[in-house]
């Protein structure tokens, strides 16, 4: 009994401090300044519609919203498709060998990004892809693809070899059994790596800011510095470029919710 109090009180207090900042943000993006400060948690007491207008219209957002889609469009498919095809080589691989190729791709994941950064803006630098979205795509796929590949390969090795077998009698070579058997059986785990990787890509900040020099390449989590200057911060435009920057990886999640859960917890227990 006391420790499903003490559970109750913690998952009370932890729902506090998640919910608490979001009405904060979400009725401030409604609020002026003055009202904000004034009442921080109360609603509007005007709604206003005009720092959305200001945001999309005014500040540049709706170009740097476009960017984002262009980078993350394409680098979560890409991502997908590269990770996919090694967690199936992985998979499919016995012995020594399948250790040793997950291990190599896997240790991407211990190396900091940050420690890598410098000899990536140099060698980007000197293929001319700095300050270009494509460059950004590339580095989001070179960065993401171990996380990818971890989660996928959890998920088809525990396929039953009796499916691959199956395959193979109905006379489907590797790629056949790849695109025919392997990838809808992992729309769970694909869906669940997808919403990973679009987050990342989507708030990704760090390879962004030092890549992209030009305004109209700058990405949603770039353009949201400029709200905030070095003497004033405009708060009501900031929550609102927030909310905006916010609502697709809301919206994906809330369609993908289930194939979430399934894939989170598919490669869990190997069958």
């Amino acid at each position: 009994m006391r420790y499903q109090l003490t559970r109750r009180a913690v998952l009370a207090v932890y729902a506090v401090l998640v919910i608490v900042p979001l009405v904060v943000v979400i009725f401030g993006s409604f609020k002026t300044s003055q009202e904000l400060f004034a009442s921080p948690f109360a609603p509007p007491t005007d709604w206003q519609s005009g720092n959305y207008q200001k945001v999309i219209g005014e500040s540049g957002l709706g170009i740097a919203f476009r960017n984002s889609v262009i980078v993350t469009g394409l680098s979560v498919p890409l991502t997908l498709f590269i990770a996919s095809l090694a967690s199936y080589g992985i998979a499919r691989t016995t012995g020594w060998k399948s250790a040793l190729l997950f291990g190599f791709i896997v240790l991407g994941m211990a190396v900091p990004a940050q420690a890598n950064m410098i000899p990536q803006y140099v060698q980007f630098e000197t293929f001319g892809l700095t300050n270009s979205l494509f460059g950004l795509v590339l580095i989001n796929i070179v960065t993401t693809l171990p996380i990818a590949v971890f989660i996928m390969t959890g998920f088809l090795k525990t396929l039953p070899k009796e499916l691959f077998e199956a395959a193979a009698v109905d006379g489907s070579g590797p790629w056949r059994t790849y695109h025919s058997v392997v990838l809808p059986v992992s729309v769970p785990s694909l869906s669940a790596t997808a919403i990973f990787l679009f987050v990342i890509h989507w708030n990704d900040l760090l390879y962004p800011l030092l890549f992209i020099n030009e305004a109209e390449k700058r990405t949603i989590p770039v353009a949201l510095l400029s709200f905030q200057g070095e003497f004033l911060t405009d708060y009501p435009l900031l929550f609102t470029g927030v909310v905006v920057a916010s609502a697709p990886i809301v919206i994906a999640y809330v369609f993908l919710q289930r194939y979430f859960v399934a894939g989170i917890t598919a490669g869990a227990v190997k069958g």
